[in-house]
């Protein structure tokens, strides 16, 4: 007999990097999870909010609600050309504006353990905890956070992440709880991408996913032509660094990963390091197969 489907919460800082877009669309084409509620993070929620409307209107999920979390900074938006005029008005679905609300009720309403996977910074989860602290006894977390060895595209030194950097108080709140957790540091996470006949078998792919997911990244890359990181590479032949889709990933298996159960303490700047005083995390630190799980990814995209 399958499995049940494991429920999910996404919370996510769609809007800015592209590869958010890419890690919804690929949680939507996994079996193995049942997308119960999105909730956006940080910088402009509400346009956050917009984009993951589309993807989901896009793919013929317009029954998930959207959660539009707290509205904390100010981001670029790098989604407009492809977000069009595209409104909240034209999802079919339910928005919410209360998305700390959102992810606190469908916790606790939950009649199966859900996974409240967490693919930018953390200051909705936070408040949730805060608001109802029961949710860290029914729920488990899965995060895109951190650099413990190594740092972005491998780097032999670790790196202030982003999502843990942008509002690491609220990321030690959550690491500091009794939530099981479960990360994708930069260690796995921070070399991650298509290319080659990957990448352009999803330029020429006719799913709905290929179609999304391409169309969000070429309009995408007229938003980032001032990106540093990218300037000296051909972005039309391959995709942005895919963090997040590692996390999705690890929401149902981890066997093409080496995981480790470790101490790890955020501090106040915004490092995640091995520390004995810090808080158990399970953590993929390293690849026992890469190239299997990029042809997982691909294959799952193109349907």
């Amino acid at each position: 007999m399958l499995n049940k489907p494991i429920p999910i919460i996404l919370d996510t800082d769609i809007g800015t990097d592209v590869d958010d877009v890419w890690a919804l669309v690929f949680l939507l084409c996994c079996p193995e999870l049942d997308l119960k509620l999105v909730t956006t993070s940080t910088g402009d929620t509400e346009y956050r909010a917009r984009i993951a409307a589309k993807v989901l209107s896009a793919m013929g999920r317009e029954d998930i609600p959207i959660g539009i979390g707290l509205h904390l900074d100010d981001c670029p938006k790098t989604h407009d050309k492809w977000l069009g005029t595209y409104s909240l008005n034209d999802y079919g679905g339910e928005i919410i504006t209360d998305g700390v609300g959102a992810i606190c009720d469908q916790v606790l309403s939950s009649s199966e353990t859900p996974t409240i996977l967490g693919i930018g910074p953390l200051p909705n989860i936070s408040a949730a905890l805060s608001r109802a602290p029961d949710i860290a006894d029914l729920a488990r977390f899965v995060g895109m956070h951190g650099s413990l060895r190594k740092g972005y595209l491998s780097s032999d030194k670790p790196h202030r992440e982003y999502n843990v950097r942008l509002h690491a108080l609220a990321c030690r709140d959550v690491f500091n709880s009794e939530l099981q957790k479960i990360i994708t540091p930069l260690d796995t996470c921070g070399n991650i991408y298509l290319d080659g006949d990957r990448f352009a078998q999803l330029k020429s792919g006719q799913s709905d996913a290929a179609k999304v997911i391409i169309g969000a990244h070429e309009g995408w890359l007229e938003g980032i032509t001032d990106w540093p990181a990218y300037k000296k590479l051909d972005m039309s032949q391959r995709s942005s660094i895919l963090f997040d889709c590692v996390a999705v990933y690890l929401c149902f298996a981890h066997e093409w990963l080496k995981m480790e159960e470790l101490p790890v303490l955020v501090t106040e700047d915004g490092k995640t390091l091995i520390d004995e005083t810090g808080a158990n995390v399970n953590c993929a630190m390293d690849w026992r197969d890469q190239e299997t799980f990029l042809d997982f990814l691909t294959d799952r995209l193109l349907g």
